[in-house]
């Protein structure tokens, strides 16, 4: 799937159990379609970054934006796909490389991407790219041919360029502060 048929949301969440639980649940309701969905932590220890990637034929990436801002726990959420901006997808692949053809050609495709072999045996060699999720799956297209025996891959990372457009810099998690009326309040920003 082309890369323009896609929308890349990034949204920061409070980094407590459950949330990712929440966020993928709101996403079934909707029925949107989630073409990747990854979880990281940031410089903060109370606040991680989710990014998502949907298909953009089935889904509003404003829409989709509108209904995870109003979760608790979620922080903040940015349609980057809209802005300039970096994204990257990471892959280990493991490929047959038994012989001293299939050897020569894994070495010789991985001249042409940004990928290495970081561990070679007798029977497979394991290749590493990080790169945008179209040069990825041209390496994988090549590398099919050869004998992929497995794969793994982070899912799509992504950050507007420049200025950073996506901080909780003022963000003050409240640990189970009463509010006014005495209430626990859940969430806090």
């Amino acid at each position: 799937m082309p890369n323009s048929l896609k929308q890349t949301l990034v949204a920061l969440v409070e980094n407590k159990p459950g949330v990712l639980n929440r966020v993928a649940s709101l996403l079934r309701r909707r029925n949107f379609n989630v073409d990747s969905l990854t979880v990281g932590r940031t410089h903060s220890p109370h606040i991680s970054r989710m990014t998502i990637v949907v298909d953009a034929e089935k889904a509003n990436g404003w829409r989709i934006a509108s209904n995870l801002v109003k979760l608790v726990n979620v922080i903040d959420v940015k349609l980057v796909s809209e802005e300039p901006h970096i994204s990257r997808d990471m892959a280990l692949i493991k490929v047959r490389t038994d012989d001293t053809d299939s050897r020569n050609n894994v070495t010789l495709i991985c001249e042409r991407y940004p990928a290495r072999i970081v561990d070679i045996g007798m029977k497979v060699a394991i290749v590493e790219i990080a790169a945008q999720e179209d040069i990825v799956e041209a390496l994988i297209h090549e590398l099919e041919p050869i004998g992929i025996v497995e794969m793994v891959r982070t899912g799509v990372v992504a950050m507007g360029r420049g200025v950073r457009i996506l901080d909780a810099e003022d963000y003050e998690p409240l640990m189970n502060t009463p509010n006014p009326n005495g209430d626990y309040q859940v969430y806090g920003v």
